[in-house]
């Protein structure tokens, strides 16, 4: 069927260092045009990666460049108005997480979405990770059983990221929205995605722009205002309408151990992503089984090759479509109103 052609839009980060090296990887897709604000920047990581076309804008691009879908990897605030320009051009989306600042802009990129009969996939690589896809796989078979609770955490002791990741206007909010999601969306994908409800957290920034050494930090490109107005931690509960419950932490800075871990407790087994371990019964004694998965793959290569084989056989339904892009973004609102309000937060009210 030949390769989809890709737009890339954003010539930072996530894109140099991890969409743009998996497309070398890729046996169904090619990035030939690529945009940036900062058209220089754009030009150098063109040359990097052999990419034959560079715009100033996605406006450009979409106007001048042969390309079939849009890869999004822009800072967070020009999600909302990239994807909405990519949809109206008819063109299919792939968007970085998280899929926007707030939920009023989610539910107007769904608007765009439906409307101009798009395929749309929100790019969160540990859908794709092997241990991640090997529970899903039990949870489908029912070999989990009522999956009722879940505990995740995402906690870095000192990982601030410089740049626009501290700046609200830019970023939406602090590690809740920038690693937080990947935990929270990797155990919600494992209890089946149901509907949230309800949400209690708090968030804080207690340490800020800490002045530690001897700690690595991601280097995010600096933005106009470049404020350090986020949390830089944060917790709570999300409640589910099938009566299942998730407790989650995420931090960039907390004086606490380094955690990075995903439970997953089903009437019939429970399980651990990392490392991937299944709690159970065998023959009415306590069972404890660990799997052996390779945790090298390239979780940014199988997500574009998922996206690109969706797009080239029309299929609508990705790993991670429109609708289930909106309810994380309504858990992660949900998650600021309630430590902004100080109360309990009802979804959709």
């Amino acid at each position: 069927m030949g390769k989809l052609r890709i737009g890339v839009v954003g010539a930072g980060n996530i894109a140099a260092n991890a969409h743009l090296p998996a497309y070398q990887k890729c046996s169904n897709a090619v990035p030939v045009a690529i945009c940036d604000i900062d058209i220089e920047r754009a030009k150098k990581t063109a040359e990097q990666f052999n990419i034959p076309e560079v715009y100033g804008s996605i406006e450009e691009m979409l106007e001048k460049a042969d390309i079939d879908a849009v890869d999004i990897c822009t800072w967070n605030n020009a999600h909302a108005p990239c994807l909405i320009a990519a949809a109206k051009a008819g063109k299919h989306v792939m968007c970085e997480k998280p899929l926007a600042m707030s939920l009023d802009d989610a539910l107007k990129m769904e608007k765009a979405v439906k409307e101009n009969n798009i395929i749309f996939f929100l790019a969160v690589p540990s859908r794709f990770g092997y241990a991640n896809m090997y529970l899903r796989e039990m949870y489908e078979r029912g070999e989990l059983g009522d999956v009722y609770y879940s505990k995740t955490s995402y906690n870095r002791r000192r990982g601030t990221p410089l740049g626009w990741f501290t700046d609200k206007k830019t970023s939406g909010g602090g590690p809740v929205i920038d690693i937080g999601v990947h935990r929270i969306d990797a155990a919600w994908y494992l209890m089946g995605t149901p509907k949230p409800v309800r949400v209690s957290a708090n968030v804080f920034n207690k340490i800020g722009d800490y002045q530690t050494k001897g700690v690595d930090r991601w280097h995010g490109t600096p933005c106009p205002d470049n404020k350090f107005d986020c949390e830089d931690s944060g917790a709570g509960v999300i409640h589910f309408e099938n009566g299942a419950t998730m407790v989650f932490e995420a931090s960039w800075a907390i004086n606490a151990p380094e955690k990075y871990e995903t439970l997953v407790c089903g009437s019939k087994a429970g399980a651990t992503v990392e490392p991937l371990t299944i709690y159970g019964e065998r023959n009415d004694y306590l069972s404890t089984d660990t799997v052996t998965v390779s945790p090298k793959n390239d979780k940014f290569q199988l997500e574009i090759e998922h996206f690109a084989d969706c797009v080239l056989k029309g299929i609508k339904e990705t790993k991670y479509p429109i609708e289930q892009a909106v309810d994380m973004q309504r858990m992660l609102q949900a998650i600021y109103d309630s430590a902004a309000q100080g109360k309990e937060i009802v979804i959709g009210e």
